[in-house]
């Protein structure tokens, strides 16, 4: 195995959700491909990533719809690193993104939680350590 290809993230809007992630988090839209009248494949990713990428995924049963923003039990479940915190933190509040709170130290690098358009969390963070992980 190679890396992690794709990381569904279940929408309930595929059109809603391809506006949040590409105008207010700067993602690219990668494919956005109908498969029926339902289903579409749709795939954004930071620019330039393309080792990993989200595919969002529109709900399609009462069970998927309900965990709609609530992917991972309330936990920050993504983690979008940048190599300019600041210019990304200031780009997104002004794009209307919904920060928790300040940007604050750590010891692994500065770290601020925001929301996407659902409510699932996610951390803006910029590593001390250049293509490391948090610890």
């Amino acid at each position: 195995m190679t890396h992690l290809g794709l990381v569904t993230l279940v929408v309930r809007d595929y059109d809603e959700a391809i506006a949040f992630y590409r105008d207010a988090l700067g993602f690219e839209l990668l494919e956005d491909t109908r498969i029926d009248d339902d289903k579409r494949w749709v795939v954004v990713a930071p620019p330039g990533a393309r080792e990993t990428a989200l595919l969002l995924a529109r709900a399609a049963t009462g069970d998927q719809e309900a965990r709609v923003g609530d992917q991972t039990g309330g936990r920050v479940g993504w983690f979008l690193n940048t190599d300019a915190f600041d210019r990304d933190y200031e780009r997104m509040r002004a794009a209307g993104v919904a920060f928790e709170e300040a940007p604050r130290q750590e010891p692994y690098g500065t770290v601020a939680v925001f929301q996407d358009l659902y409510g699932n969390r996610w951390d803006l963070i910029q590593l001390n350590r250049p293509g490391g992980t948090p610890g």
